[in-house]
C-alpha cells in the first residue's frame, strides 16, 4: 500500500472520527490503538511507524480531556476474537502454541486482548500518568485493581 492510501485509512479517518466525537464530547477520554515501533519523531525509515508517529501526535494535540496512545506489541487473541487476514491468521496459527512461552520469556512484548481492554477501561476511570503506553504499561495497568 502507498504512503497516501495507508495515510488515507490511518490518519486521515482516524482524525476524522476523533475531531466528530471531540465536539459534542470535549471531556471525554480518547484511546488511540497504535501499534509497538510507532515514529514519534515522523522521520523513521518504516512509513507504518512515521504514519502512526503523526497521527498520535496530532491527537496528543486535540483538546480532549485526555488521550492515550496504546503501543501493544503481539496480542494474543481471547474469548473468540480472531484475526481477519490471511496472514495473520497463519501467523497466530504457527505461533499461538508457543504464547505460554513468549510471556514467559518476553513479557515486554506480549499481552492479550482481554489485558488491552483492561488497561483502556483503567486509563478511562482512573486517568494515567503517561499518555503513550507502551506494551509492558499496558500489562501492568491491566493487572490494578479497579
Amino acid at each position: 500500500m502507498s504512503e497516501r492510501d495507508y495515510a488515507r485509512i490511518t490518519y486521515d479517518l482516524t482524525m476524522v472520527a476523533a475531531r466528530a466525537l471531540l465536539k459534542p464530547n470535549p471531556g471525554m477520554t480518547f484511546i488511540y490503538v497504535s501499534g509497538a515501533g510507532t515514529d514519534s519523531s515522523e522521520r523513521g525509515r518504516m512509513m507504518w511507524a512515521r504514519v502512526k508517529g503523526r497521527t498520535e501526535n496530532d491527537l496528543l494535540k486535540l483538546p480532549f480531556k485526555a488521550a492515550y496512545m496504546f503501543r501493544p506489541a503481539f496480542i494474543q487473541p481471547l474469548h473468540g476474537s480472531a484475526p481477519r487476514t490471511r496472514l495473520l491468521k497463519f501467523f497466530y496459527a504457527v505461533l499461538g502454541p508457543l504464547f505460554p512461552l513468549f510471556r514467559t520469556v518476553l513479557p515486554k512484548y506480549v499481552t492479550t486482548t482481554e489485558q488491552v481492554g483492561r488497561a483502556m477501561l483503567e486509563v478511562a476511570k482512573h486517568d494515567g500518568a503517561k499518555r503513550v503506553l507502551e506494551n509492558r504499561d499496558l500489562n501492568d495497568l491491566a493487572g490494578r485493581p479497579s
